[in-house]
């Protein structure tokens, strides 16, 4: 047995309570283990600490839930009667046996003769306040992410000339600013309603320099070139009108280089009230084009223009959460996506969630972080993060032909043990973005591939999120060239039914049946590396998803399946190559 792959904390991801009443305890071992039990019950079932009594536990069998590629995980969930828990493991591996407690690894031999107190794992007390409890609206919610300016045009006058609304065969640039804006964006509600989209992500909408925003000068302003802040209330209302919510985009790692505080500072130095708002190293600043390379100044990666902002300091901290409390209270916004979340202080996290759950309690708090956030995640920071690790494993099967569907279920299940299950089933899933390059592009416009992906994505755990355009399949290559505009006049002339209709009973099954956005998942043995077979389920239903890319066709029983729900090649009693079947399962 490899010992060193044994590990367990009473904390995280490994011991956490799932609601008021149960725990979930997981282990994490070696492929070679091939069993392993939970002992657990009270601390104080047996007799006091010190009392001289011997602590015995119940014994269960712990289930084989997730295989990993080089570890499993198992996991039991167990209802502590006084909301406390000790516990220990025993895995087995063919004639070996361990006992696994908090300071290692102990034989069978080892038990018989061992005297004093065992060092056991605790769980303290389930603390109600303590339960990660991210909104139910959440998981029933599909994303979809509007690059405001190049989403729709309202053809408002405001004061300026924009570059002619290119078609979509056209690169896009940072260079032009095209006049999309949040009258446009109102008047496509419908349209969006109609796609079956149930919440809205914007880019950031204050007052900036740039077409994309990122770059601050007004965090209490509405770009003009957007509209108004009557505009930005009107939107919002007209969008909960349509059962539609509405999630910011919030910067606060960095600002553009017009924030006034910033401009305080290259006027007055250390003089200025704001120095300490920022991260400065070193002053005067040089006439160097890459001050923040020599370490002048911290910024948003070597960005000069975007220096960073010292969310470490009350005072800054206290500015951006009167900033955040306006637009919840003035503006009726239900959400607030971080950007560079991992690099702004856990503070000021937890201070800006205090303040917005009191304003609206089902509020939600989205980072953005592309690695694992667990420390992030434990209920007093954000809900939910952008889920780029599971991008990664959905794209990772389709664009490399060695990749098999076990490393696919490998990836999966990864992914979903990093965190705890009430932050799986509402992590930002997404397959592409303004950060990334196009689906359709990542797939070579390969049609099937494109709607393979989009069919896992829709049946994976979490909150689903799909780029404007997406549902199109707009092109697009790496930023900036995927914010191209939106091909409204083509839409209009129904060039892009087919994918459209494609897409809407995509989201529809999703919407429609809960297992699919936070069912149990189980893998089946397609017996091809090249076919994903998986089955999501509950104690009421099953769902069948298969995912065919390789040259083959895959035979399927129809009598098997209820009622298929959504299927691509399909046909002669086989899922054809390149083709998805998602069925509901008899019996299920």
């Amino acid at each position: 047995m490899n010992l060193s792959a044994v590990y367990h904390i009473s904390t995280d991801n490994f011991c956490y309570p799932l609601n008021e009443n149960e725990l979930v305890v997981k282990l994490q071992t070696d492929v070679d283990v091939d069993g392993a039990e939970l002992v657990w019950g009270d601390p104080f079932e047996w007799g006091m600490f010190g009392s001289g009594g011997s602590w015995e536990g119940k014994h269960i069998q712990m289930t084989n839930a997730f295989t990993l590629k080089n570890h499993r995980i198992w996991q039991s969930i167990v209802a502590p009667a006084f909301k406390r828990c000790r516990y220990y493991f025993i895995v087995h591996s063919k004639n070996e046996t361990y006992y696994v407690f908090e300071d290692g690894l102990k034989t069978e031999s080892e038990m018989k003769n061992y005297k004093g107190r065992r060092q056991d794992f605790f769980f303290p007390w389930i603390n109600c306040s303590d339960i990660v409890k991210p909104s139910k609206w959440v998981n029933e919610t599909v994303w979809y992410q509007i690059f405001v300016d190049r989403f729709c045009s309202s053809l408002t006058d405001r004061g300026r000339i924009y570059h002619n609304w290119s078609s979509p065969n056209k690169k896009a640039s940072n260079a032009y600013a095209y006049g999309g804006d949040l009258k446009g964006i109102a008047l496509k509600l419908d349209y969006l309603k109609d796609l079956g989209i149930t919440g809205i992500y914007l880019t950031p909408v204050n007052e900036s320099t740039s077409n994309h925003k990122y770059n601050t000068k007004d965090y209490n302003k509405i770009d003009s070139s957007f509209g108004t802040d009557e505009d930005m209330k009107s939107l919002v209302k007209q969008a909960h009108s349509r059962g539609i919510r509405v999630m910011l985009d919030g910067v606060f790692n960095h600002c553009g280089a017009e924030f006034e505080p910033w401009q305080d500072v290259l006027k007055n130095g250390r003089d200025s009230r704001f120095f300490d708002w920022f991260f400065v190293n070193k002053y005067p600043f040089s006439k160097s084009s890459s001050k923040t390379r020599k370490g002048e100044y911290y910024s948003f990666a070597f960005v000069d223009d975007m220096p960073k902002l010292n969310t470490n300091n009350p005072e800054t901290a206290q500015y951006f959460i009167n900033v955040c409390r306006r637009w919840v209270s003035e503006y009726d916004i239900d959400a607030i996506r971080l950007d560079v979340s991992d690099e702004v202080s856990h503070s000021f996290n937890r201070q800006l969630r205090k303040t917005l759950f009191e304003i609206k309690p089902d509020f939600f708090i989205c980072g953005e972080t592309w690695h694992n956030s667990a420390a992030w995640l434990r209920g007093d920071e954000f809900d939910s993060i952008m889920n780029y690790s599971l991008q990664e494993i959905i794209d990772s099967f389709w664009h490399n032909d060695d990749f098999t569907a076990k490393d696919f279920e490998h990836g999966v299940n990864f992914c979903s043990n990093q965190y705890q299950i009430q932050t799986n089933n509402v992590l930002l899933n997404l397959l592409d973005s303004h950060d990334t390059m196009r689906l359709i592009t990542r797939c070579d416009l390969n049609e099937d591939i494109f709607f393979q992906e989009l069919a896992a994505l829709f049946t994976l755990n979490g909150s689903a999120c799909i780029y404007y355009g997406t549902e199109i399949g707009l092109e697009g290559g790496y930023d900036p060239d995927c914010r191209r505009p939106m091909p409204w006049k083509e839409i209009e002339k129904g060039i892009y039914d087919g994918r459209l209709k494609t897409m809407k009973k995509l989201i529809s099954l999703r919407k429609n049946n809960e297992e699919l956005r936070q069912g149990n998942i189980r893998f089946i043995d397609s017996g091809n590396d090249r076919i994903i077979v998986y089955e999501k389920f509950s104690e009421n239903k099953t769902f069948r998803i298969i995912l065919n890319a390789s040259g083959n066709s895959y035979p399927i029983d129809d009598r098997q399946f209820g009622n298929i729900l959504f299927e691509r090649n399909l046909g002669g009693g086989s899922v054809k190559p390149n083709g998805v079947v998602i069925a509901e399962v008899k019996n299920g």
